[in-house]
């Protein structure tokens, strides 16, 4: 496999999970009675660029099918997460009603709401059509296609060049990078802004964070890597922050190389410096995720083995793609953890990919009353934990598997 920016042959290994069904294909009880698709599960290292990816297996098409199953509305810290961003970009660039704002990946609109009822206009761009018509009942004006350097050309013709435009938590997921990044730079208008929100490798890394990878995941992205593949596509960045979403995130701001006018904050420097600090540019940073991905997986099957040996209940919360990940790589099934709770209706009533344990409502954790809820989306476990304080009633109590097992009273 070569690099899909630079081009360069892969050889040096980060993670190799085995292999896994994708991460959202939930299953239907008709699709029990047949065979799972399951890909290799393994992560390289360009030790040219630095861009850290995932073995090219499956295609966008059918990891990002008509029936993807995320809505990111379900997640009311991630809804207050979008209200503020769009509060904090229309102050900071002025935006008004003359002004016009895409998001790439809108999802089920949960941003562009704001957007809306600030009265300026917008449009998004979402290739999976529940999600797509999901923004659509909001109101939202949504074009359903894979965003890419056509798509942004043919937008642009049309004169619907963007002074923002807003990119979360899709940078990663794109087979095909340079084509992607060339498209923002397409659509801007001369002074445009866009924004990428992605997780941050270093986070990733040091947080022990392995449950991130997963097959929609095509690329774990550090300051390094995306400042050599925007300026290589005519993006410069000018400004990044450091968020706590999705276990520790980056915002970065980037702007038209040849017509930007921003100014270039230092914040740039001080956070590629961190990178080179913490050696991201050398091989011996790479070398440590397997023995902790093992560790993890390791401590859960020790839980949930202690736990049926005593005879205790356990339930799970959040049928999470991390959790696909965690469940698949550790070989657990139903006789371990018997169903999974989520609020999306979606996911409700089907089952969880590879490992096939079935996704329940809330009324089911009420009546199961478990003695542990296992947390899969460890990274909204606050949000998660006020939702779920009940359980404090008949004694129960949470548990993390990731950084290290943890247990936690309500």
């Amino acid at each position: 496999m070569k690099c899909r920016h630079c081009g360069h042959a892969l050889a040096q290994p980060f993670l190799d999970l085995g292999s896994a069904p994708p991460s959202n294909a939930y299953l239907t009880s008709a699709a029990l009675a047949g065979p799972e698709t399951w890909f290799p599960l393994r992560i390289l290292v360009c030790a040219h660029c630095w861009l850290v990816q995932t073995e090219d297996h499956a295609g966008r098409e059918l990891l990002f099918a008509d029936d993807y199953a995320y809505f990111s509305s379900f997640s009311s810290s991630w809804l207050a997460h979008a209200r503020k961003y769009v509060e904090s970009m229309l102050q900071r660039f002025g935006l008004g009603a003359s002004s016009l704002v895409v998001e790439v990946a809108a999802n089920d609109g949960y941003l562009l709401q704001y957007v809306q009822q600030a009265g300026v206009p917008c449009y998004g761009i979402e290739p999976t059509a529940g999600t797509a018509a999901a923004a659509r009942a909001l109101g939202l004006r949504v074009v359903e296609r894979f965003f890419g350097i056509a798509l942004a050309s043919e937008l642009a013709a049309a004169g619907q060049k963007a002074d923002l435009i807003a990119a979360n938590n899709v940078l990663a997921h794109v087979p095909d990078i340079n084509d992607f990044v060339a498209g923002f730079a397409c659509l801007l208008k001369p002074a445009g802004v866009a924004t990428f929100e992605f997780p941050h490798l270093l986070r990733m890394v040091l947080g022990c964070q392995f449950d991130t990878a997963y097959h929609e995941h095509y690329s774990y992205l550090s300051l390094t890597a995306v400042q050599r593949i925007f300026s290589a596509n005519g993006l410069t960045l000018f400004d990044v922050e450091e968020l706590a979403t999705h276990g520790g995130s980056l915002r970065v701001f980037a702007q038209r190389t040849q017509t930007g006018a921003q100014p270039l904050s230092p914040q740039v420097a001080a956070l590629l410096a961190q990178e080179q600090q913490h050696g991201m540019m050398g091989a011996a940073f790479y070398q440590g995720m397997q023995r902790d991905a093992l560790r993890i997986k390791n401590g859960l099957l020790r839980f949930l083995l202690q736990a049926q040996a005593e005879g205790r209940r356990v339930g799970a919360y959040g049928a999470a793609a991390k959790g696909n990940t965690l469940l698949n790589f550790a070989g657990v099934r139903p006789d371990l953890l018997p169903y999974v709770v989520d609020l999306n209706p979606a996911k409700q009533g089907r089952f969880m990919p590879g490992c096939r344990i079935p996704i329940v409502d809330m009324a089911h954790l009420s009546a199961d009353r478990p003695d542990y809820v296992l947390i899969l989306p460890w990274n909204i476990k606050a949000e998660l934990m006020a939702q779920l304080q009940g359980i404090g009633e008949w004694g129960g109590r949470f548990v993390t598997a990731v950084p290290a097992l943890e247990v936690s009273q309500p």
